[in-house]
């Protein structure tokens, strides 16, 4: 079993021991120093806390501890059910509220689940925020209310229809075009709640054909979670028999999206972001960012637009801080990760469905031949496993050492840019390893750039 603490969340397997996994004692014990954390802290005058949930086995289990917890802490609590993690971000600021919990996963496998906490904006707590919860969380640093303090919950679940009505009212979405497109969409939201919500919100757009795949929200996900290719093999072959224009595939908490074209072969999820960003810049230029382990295919799109692009450490919240920054347009993450602050600081497929089939809508091209128009680059993923008693900065600084002749960035471990490729070198927070991406103009160029890296760094070992 396994429990995992960081900054961003609590994060771990249903079962076993108290501290072995995220058993009923870990959640109150979170739950109650994040309760702690903000009533410390909130920035805002308001007493309540949002909480939302993906349709994971134990969602319901998780969700009524925080709840009883938060009231216990003497918070109220807007319970608004099965949610998106974007639905959520957005129902604490509509709430006014002064934080929010998402129950949620995201893309690990069923017997997982996790508490992800947001600030009064909606949006992750940062590095220093998340590490006093869990000081808190240590130190059980906290008191309960007592009986006449006790907070109240409140059931509203009109938050996805409210998401949806917002998406529809972004000036770059245009529904017309979408609806005399006639396309044909097939979805895959492995059992979770985009099973919900992405039919929806596309029956909103005016597309009339839905092919749903695992589209039922009972958590018992109809495939590895994950949505990479190996995983997607459903979806891959009805495209390949022609019945649709589109797919979607989102994560069980649905802030991913990735696409597979009409012939069955999948877009990529970088190329997600980038095809969004190419139609927001062309209508309102601005900066862009990604983290630095995103494909610099974003780059080249927002240069050839005239305009900035940056990158950030990897974290979502690493991003929305550098796009408020440098006042961005649109970011994300290349793992299908789209933020567009015209709505909010939060990756959100939805956002992203609605953007790209506006996009398609008005090219006139198939799926694949919009993907030909972007410059084109492979990501390859490797590690490099060391002894628990290796020193991995000290490793990392030998790298950056190395490559001292390179352009070489180091806000987030090691990151080498070439001409024509990159290689970044980042530590595990959970397991002695360093994990290592590059990315060329073709797979096998990226694979064997990141083995010369990787036996570089052996050779500095």
């Amino acid at each position: 079993m396994s429990l995992i603490k960081s900054i961003s969340g609590i994060r771990g397997t249903i079962g076993g021991p108290a501290g072995d996994g995220l058993s009923p004692l870990d959640i109150v014990k979170f739950t109650t120093a994040y309760a702690t954390f903000m009533r410390r802290n909130s920035k805002v005058e308001s007493n309540v806390i949002v909480v939302g949930r993906d349709a994971r086995l134990s969602g319901r289990m998780v969700l009524n501890i925080v709840v009883g917890t938060l009231t216990g802490m003497g918070f109220d609590v807007v319970n608004i059910g099965l949610a998106t993690t974007p639905t959520t971000e957005l129902a604490v600021v509509a709430e006014r509220a002064c934080g929010g919990i998402i129950i949620t996963a995201s893309h690990n496998p069923k017997q997982w689940n996790a508490l992800k906490l947001l600030n009064e904006h909606g949006e992750f707590l940062n590095d220093a925020e998340g590490k006093e919860v869990l000081r808190i969380a240590e130190a059980e640093d906290f008191n309960y209310a007592d009986v006449d303090h006790l907070g109240r919950e409140q059931k509203n679940y009109t938050y996805l229809r409210r998401h949806i009505d917002a998406v529809l009212g972004l000036k770059l979405v245009d529904r017309d075009a979408i609806a005399r497109a006639g396309f044909t969409v097939a979805v895959d939201a492995v059992n979770s709640v985009g099973g919900v919500a992405i039919p929806k919100l596309l029956q909103a757009l005016g597309v009339k054909n839905i092919i749903p795949l695992f589209c039922d929200p009972t958590g018992n996900f109809g495939h590895t979670p994950e949505p990479i290719p190996e995983n997607l093999t459903a979806i891959s072959d009805l495209m390949k028999q022609g019945r649709a224009d589109v797919g979607f595939v989102v994560d069980p908490d649905v802030d991913r999206l990735a696409i597979v074209m009409e012939n069955g072969e999948f877009f990529v999820e970088e190329y997600t972001l980038v095809a969004v960003a190419d139609y927001v810049l062309s209508h309102t230029p601005g900066a862009t960012v990604s983290n630095l382990s995103s494909s610099r295919a974003l780059r080249d799109v927002t240069e050839a637009h005239g305009c900035n692009y940056t990158a950030a450490a990897v974290g979502e919240v690493n991003v929305t801080t550098e796009m408020r920054r440098t006042g961005a347009v649109i970011g994300g993450e290349g793992n299908g990760g789209v933020i567009y602050p015209e709505l909010h600081y939060g990756r959100d497929a939805l956002v992203g469905v609605a953007l790209f089939l506006t996009l398609l809508a008005k090219s006139g091209k198939t799926v694949s031949e919009l993907k030909a128009t972007y410059p084109q680059y492979s990501i390859a993923k490797t590690k490099l496993e060391l002894k628990p008693s290796m020193d991995v900065d000290a490793i990392l600084k030998a790298v950056e050492q190395h490559y001292a002749g390179c352009r070489v960035t180091t806000i987030d471990g090691v990151k080498i840019d070439f001409d024509d490729s990159w290689v970044h070198l980042r530590k595990s927070n959970t397991e002695p390893i360093i994990r290592i991406y590059s990315e060329a103009h073709t797979m096998q160029r990226a694979e064997q750039l990141g083995e010369e890296v990787k036996k570089i760094v052996l050779s500095l070992i």
